[in-house]
């Protein structure tokens, strides 16, 4: 099968910085994908470059291979590649490309062989995301914020109930705002970015944020490997056997393998970082929850394989990806919420900009990125 390749840059910035333990960033840069079968079907993809976060002093950019930023590298790959050439070929190219490209790739060849087509059930949508909440004290009104807005949501489910005839079925709750169906039962999930300021503080901060938090809520707490082990071990030592705790979220660097492990022992613990750093994680060596962020791991469609086949404990997470790239993570996440450990993605609702770009429509985003 003759493929053709066409690729188009991409540029936005988030509504507002984002703050973590590794820096602060809020520029998304990236290259779409535009396949075209030569019997005129298209797949697409997205290559995202994986977050660039920045501090006072540093370089701009992470740094790709032999010290090139992965603007460079990926932009080195793009242009690499032939325009046309053949599927086997291209298949065969895959493990030797940069994860992002391998991404687009992977992403719009299992489009070619039907993912999102009526016959295999369209695009899934996914469920209710986690809450997002800023770091520092500011995360305490954007929950004040959120748990207004179940209030008003839930007044007109109880009119709804309240005037419901004896046996007569009710109405599951209507979509979010983001058009994603809401289970009946779906309880707040927050996750809460830690690790970037005085730890003194955010522990003040964590006793108001769960005095705050309904009994039926989850609670995830990302350090981005900021924490040291005597830091991660305070925090394991309050939360251990706090029920409405999810998941501490890659709480020590990625290369502190072996505590990792021992604190997973102690309460749940979530790798995200690590799974870069080291892909055999995300087979059959770590047991605990993983946060994967499809954009960022290369080829998606052994992931896909995965959830398809029920494996347990892989939680969806956005790398704040055009129209393109979320679709497909709200497919996934929407196959998570169907396997044996539905939990709610984290797609970070309200963090992304609004516009053509962040279309469900695959032409409307290559258009507007044009």
């Amino acid at each position: 099968m003759t493929l053709r390749l066409r690729w188009r840059p991409y540029r936005f910035e988030l509504p507002r910085t984002l703050v973590t333990s590794q820096g602060t960033w809020n520029l998304r840069r990236g290259w779409l994908l535009r396949l075209e079968a030569g019997d005129g079907r298209l797949g697409w993809g997205e290559a995202a470059l994986p977050p660039a976060p920045q501090r006072q002093g540093s370089a701009a950019g992470p740094t790709g291979r032999d010290g090139a930023t992965w603007p460079q590298v990926l932009q080195a790959a793009v242009d690499a590649l032939p325009t046309t050439l053949q599927r086997q070929e291209l298949e065969e190219r895959l493990a030797g490309l940069p994860a992002p490209l391998a991404c687009a790739l992977g992403m719009a060849l299992a489009e070619l062989d039907g993912l999102g087509s009526v016959q295999q059930g369209g695009w899934l949508a996914a469920p209710r995301s986690a809450l997002l909440l800023p770091a520092g004290d500011t995360a305490l009104d954007a929950l004040e914020q959120a748990l207004s807005g179940l209030l008003s949501d839930a007044a007109p489910a109880r009119g709804r109930a309240a005037s419901a005839q004896p046996g007569q079925a009710q109405q599951p709750p209507g979509p979010t705002a983001d058009g994603h169906p809401v289970p009946a039962a779906a309880a707040l999930t927050v996750k809460w970015k830690v690790a970037s300021g005085e730890d003194s503080l955010e522990r003040r901060l964590l006793e108001t944020l769960l005095e705050r938090l309904p009994a039926g809520g989850r609670l995830r707490l990302d350090a981005n490997g900021g924490w040291n082990r005597a830091t991660a071990w305070r925090w394991a030592e309050r939360l251990a056997g706090e029920s409405r705790l999810e998941w501490l979220e890659q709480p020590l660097p990625p290369d502190e393998r072996q505590e990792l492990e021992t604190l997973a022992r102690r309460l749940p613990v979530a790798l995200d970082e690590s799974l870069r750093l080291d892909p055999g994680l995300m087979t059959d060596s770590w047991h605990g929850w993983q946060v994967r962020r499809p954009l960022l791991e290369g080829d998606p469609r052994p992931l896909l394989v995965a959830l398809q086949a029920g494996t347990p404990r892989l939680m969806l997470s956005t790398a704040f990806e055009t129209g393109i790239g979320r679709r497909l993570v709200a497919h996934l996440a929407g196959l998570q919420a169907l396997g044996p450990t539905p939990t709610a993605p984290g797609l970070a609702p309200g963090w992304r900009p609004g516009g053509d770009l962040f279309s469900e429509e695959p032409q409307t985003v290559w258009e507007a990125a044009g």
